[in-house]
């Protein structure tokens, strides 16, 4: 029973691992059977290929970056991210 569980699970790896870069896909996929907003979905999946393609990284990467107190900031940037990752930690949100 324990060597058919494990047969199937590196089986079904296997075959499904092609499937990563459609993985995308399924946010605005998500969206558009929700909403029926054609263009909400486009915009979606437009933008974020247009971010990872020009910086390499996703948005929630981007987002993440710019959090990071850096030396430059204005006093006003400072107390926003604070703010936010204050929130976060409140939220539970850090992960």
């Amino acid at each position: 029973m324990i060597l058919k569980k494990l047969i199937i699970r590196i089986l079904s790896i296997v075959i499904l691992s092609g499937c990563a870069q459609n993985v995308a896909i399924l946010g605005p996929a998500y969206t558009l059977v929700t909403t029926g907003n054609m263009v909400q979905t486009g915009l979606s999946y437009g933008s974020n290929a247009v971010i990872s393609k020009t910086t390499g990284k996703s948005a929630t990467q981007n987002i993440k970056e710019l959090l990071i107190p850096k030396k430059d900031d204005t006093e006003f940037q400072k107390l926003v991210k604070r703010r936010i990752t204050e929130t976060r930690k409140k939220l539970n949100l850090t992960k």
